[in-house]
């Protein structure tokens, strides 16, 4: 392991995404304060929904306001901007989750979810991209390992494109 290692970042001059947060309409589909930290995508008009494995990450779900609806919809803050890190649990592989292993400058996908309504006992998990980035559309690579990139390790991801 390096001396030094990339870690999660905070650009203060980025202004995240406001948006709907929830998988669906009605009351149960709300994604609230304990979806923090969860990877998101865009899943309708002005609407996050949380990824499942092997979707493409767009982003990750900073701010859920759960006490104030609008319009029948939680408002949040999703991080989306090329250059985010972010800490994350590998995975595996996009074809079989739970196995194989991931390694620096791999691209990856949404692993397995933590379901809605569901604090992470874990940073996000994600899978190395079975197409190595070559049709991602939103592209975040494994930029350091922090123990080995065995499933159940420690990763910084960001995003490249």
């Amino acid at each position: 392991m390096a001396k030094f290692q990339m870690g999660v970042t905070i650009n203060p001059f980025h202004i995240n995404k406001t948006a709907r947060v929830a998988d669906g309409t009605g009351a149960g589909n709300q994604l609230g304060r304990v979806d923090n930290g969860k990877l998101v995508k865009l899943i309708a008009d002005s609407q996050y929904g949380l990824c499942a494995a092997g979707n493409e990450i767009e982003g990750v779900l900073d701010v859920a306001d759960d006490l104030a609806p609008q319009d029948g919809f939680n408002l949040g803050s999703v991080r989306d901007a090329i250059g985010t890190r972010l800490e994350v649990t590998l995975d595996g592989l996009q074809a079989t989750p739970g196995t194989g292993t991931v390694a620096v400058g791999d691209y990856v996908v949404a692993g397995t979810a933590t379901a809605r309504g569901t604090a992470l006992s874990v940073p996000p998990k994600v899978c190395k991209a079975t197409n190595a980035g070559n049709t991602l559309v939103y592209k975040w690579r494994v930029m350091s390992l922090k123990t080995n990139g065995n499933v159940g390790s420690v990763a910084i991801i960001e995003r490249v494109a």
